[in-house]
C-alpha cells in the first residue's frame, strides 16, 4: 500500500531520530552533531530545525521511544495473571535488560538534554515517562495487594534512581577500567539484568515482610 502524504510527514522526525541512533552507537553525545545528523538522513540541516530545535530535542525523542517501548514490556507484565517476588523481579529486570540505551542516556546527559528543549518536547516526554511509572505502580496492587501506597511509592524511588546509574557500573570504560585496576579495585563482572532482579526482589520481600 503506496504511503500517503501524512505518513511520510510523520515518518520524518522518525528518520531523524533513527539517524541519532545509529550515530550514538559509535560516538559521543559531544562528538555528534546536527551536521552528523544529517549526513545520515535525507534532510538538510537546516531541513531539520523543522521538526527539533536543537540536538538535545532529538536525543529526548529517542528517549522517548524507549521509555514508550519499555512501557509495552511494563504493560505486558501487567498482563500477567499472576507474579511472586522473584517472578516479578524476573519480568522487571528483563524489561530493563532490553533498554540499555535508554540506560546510556539516563546516566550521561539527561540534565543536559532536558535544559535544552522546549517545554512542549519535556511535556511530551514525561507523559511517556510517568507512563512506567503508573505501569509499576499498578502491577504492584495487582500482585502485592498488601503492599500499602506508601510502600508502592517507596518502590518505585528506590527503582528509578537505581536505573541512573546502572549503565556505568556494567559498562566502565577502558579508563575508568585502568584506573580502577591501578588503584587495587577489581571491578565486578555484573549484568544488567543481574543487578535488577536483585535489587526489584530484594526491595519487595522487605516490604512484604513489613506488611506481616
Amino acid at each position: 500500500m503506496p504511503k500517503t502524504p501524512k505518513d511520510i510527514v510523520a515518518a520524518r522526525p522518525a528518520e531523524i531520530v533513527n539517524a541519532c541512533r545509529k550515530l550514538y552507537r559509535k560516538m559521543t553525545f559531544q562528538e555528534i552533531t546536527l551536521k552528523e545528523i544529517s549526513a545520515e538522513t535525507s534532510f538538510s540541516r537546516p531541513s531539520i530545525y523543522n521538526y527539533f530545535h536543537t540536538k538535545e530535542e532529538i536525543f529526548l525523542a529517542l528517549l522517548e521511544d524507549e521509555y514508550r517501548l519499555w512501557a509495552d514490556d511494563l504493560d505486558a507484565i501487567l498482563g500477567s495473571e499472576s507474579h511472586t517476588a522473584a517472578s516479578f523481579a524476573e519480568a522487571i529486570a528483563e524489561s530493563v535488560g532490553k533498554r540499555v540505551l535508554l540506560l546510556k542516556i539516563l546516566c550521561m546527559n539527561l540534565y543536559e538534554i532536558e535544559e535544552n528543549s522546549r517545554e512542549e518536547r519535556l511535556i511530551e516526554f514525561k507523559k511517556h515517562y510517568g507512563r512506567t511509572i503508573d505501569l509499576i505502580d499498578r502491577s504492584l496492587r495487582k500482585f502485592f495487594p498488601a503492599i500499602a501506597q506508601d510502600k508502592r511509592e517507596e518502590f518505585i524511588y528506590e527503582l528509578y534512581p537505581f536505573l541512573y546509574g546502572l549503565y556505568p557500573y556494567i559498562y566502565p570504560t577502558a579508563k575508568q577500567r585502568s584506573a580502577m585496576e591501578k588503584a587495587g579495585m577489581k571491578p565486578r563482572e555484573s549484568g544488567i539484568e543481574e543487578l535488577t532482579e536483585k535489587l526489584v526482589r530484594n526491595i519487595l520481600e522487605a516490604l512484604m515482610e513489613g506488611n506481616t
